[in-house]
């Protein structure tokens, strides 16, 4: 839904404030500001403004390595009209008890509010999207809806509802600011703007992993089997089963795999597997136990053999080691 006017047509320039939590993608960021630039460069004047917060005004380490300065705290943000909240990685560690407290008190504030990626995990904590409908990156879908019962989690893009946007990542942030942009100005600079970018505006209903292409010169069943293999991270079948759905003798589907990805399908499996463990273990708090379900192991113990022979230490080492 997009009842709010800051998408009705306007001259009237529009602010925005960018909190920029520690461990953020300096791609969201990007992302977030760079269609606004371009747009105040194709109609020759300032209709957006924004300014870059953090949450105590000292710049923001990115998960590049480099730090995005800022112009202030979060209460520099106070006086514009949307304020959009950038968060990637260890929430538990930036998304503090005084830094929730803040954007529960000041979000009234704005006429609109949102969260990029991991960020939408903040507002629900501060309470701003109970009641609403959200989302947020693919690989916290199920745990935001899980956790948060009283939001509407949906797989999109990016989602308007009200006084609240939600957004899934990097590249749906660049989809919601062309929105913006077309609401605002028009449809011919919302396309002015993406084709500088060599890009085209997706709608936010569209769902983020089917939004995802496979490369052009895959073959389409080995396409297929991947996209199986993804879909059953927590209950892998066996490898005869994926080949017959796609139509293939398991003999045949290893040589195109092999071909295609330089592994057998198993194996390739078994690699998706670990490596949403690999991301449970880093960014979620999830005893082993339920890490080893979700990941179609069937006992941590099994896990965590998988997980040594793969990156040469034990599960635990790394969750140590991200804290």
């Amino acid at each position: 839904m997009t009842e709010n006017a800051i998408f009705s047509p306007a001259r009237a320039p529009l602010s925005l404030a960018l909190l920029v939590l520690p461990q953020s993608s300096i791609l969201e960021v990007a992302s977030a500001l760079d269609p606004l630039r371009n747009a105040n460069r194709q109609l020759g004047t300032e209709a957006f403004r924004w300014r870059v917060v953090t949450p105590d005004g000292a710049p923001a380490p990115l998960t590049c390595g480099l730090s995005l300065p800022s112009t202030g705290p979060l209460a520099a943000a106070e006086g514009a009209e949307m304020l959009i909240v950038v968060a990637g990685y260890r929430l538990d560690q930036v998304a503090t008890r005084p830094l929730i407290r803040d954007l529960r008190r000041l979000a009234p504030r704005f006429a609109l509010v949102g969260g990029i990626d991991a960020a939408p995990w903040v507002l629900a904590r501060a309470g701003l999207l109970s009641g609403y409908r959200a989302t947020v990156h693919w690989e916290d879908l199920e745990d935001l809806a899980a956790a948060h019962p009283d939001i509407d989690v949906v797989p999109d893009r990016f989602v308007i509802d009200r006084n609240r946007v939600t957004i899934g990542g990097a590249a749906p942030a660049a989809d919601f600011m062309l929105q913006l942009i077309r609401a605002r100005h028009g449809a011919p600079l919302a396309r002015q703007v993406a084709n500088s970018f060599l890009t085209i505006a997706r709608p936010g209903s569209e769902p983020q992993v089917a939004a995802r292409q496979p490369d052009p010169g895959l073959d389409p069943r080995v396409a297929a089997a991947a996209k199986r293999m993804e879909a059953r991270i927590d209950t892998p079948e066996p490898v005869a089963e994926t080949a017959a759905a796609v139509g293939l003798s398991p003999r045949r589907l290893e040589t195109l795999f092999r071909a295609a990805f330089g592994t057998p399908p198993g194996a390739y499996a078994l690699s998706l597997r670990l490596q949403a463990a690999r991301r449970m273990l880093t960014d979620t708090r999830h005893p082993l136990a339920e890490v080893a379900l979700r990941t179609g192991f069937t006992s941590p113990a099994t896990l965590s053999r998988a997980f040594r022979r793969t990156y040469g230490h034990p599960p635990g080492q790394l969750r140590r080691l991200s804290t």
